[in-house]
């Protein structure tokens, strides 16, 4: 078993003085920590892999190819390898699981 805590993991980020932290790699997938402050850009690019986020806290939009939804705590959303996707208009420090399948990279 790997078992992790989001305050340890939020820590590393931080420490690392990165957006992104890889925290989880296997063999068919990884899980990752995002994090974007309030009114930062998303730099992402498509990714050669399908992703799914899960928003465990802060706002923003997310438009992923041509459509638009508003995200929150608790907020799940699927992107299909290959399509373009950026978070925006974060009003709130923005924390976000990515799980990549296959891994990423």
């Amino acid at each position: 078993m790997k078992a992790f805590r989001l305050d340890e993991l939020e820590a590393e980020r931080a420490a690392n003085d990165g957006a992104y932290l890889q925290f989880l790699r296997e063999r068919n997938m990884s899980v990752g920590l995002y994090a974007l402050d309030a009114g930062a850009a998303d730099p992402q690019q498509p990714h050669g892999q399908d992703e799914v986020y899960f928003v465990v806290s802060g706002r923003a939009a997310i438009t992923v190819g041509m459509e638009t939804t508003e995200v929150a705590r608790g907020s799940v959303v699927y992107v299909s390898a290959g399509v373009a996707h950026k978070f925006h208009h974060i009003s709130e420090d923005l924390r976000v699981l990515v799980v990549f399948s296959p891994p990423e990279g």
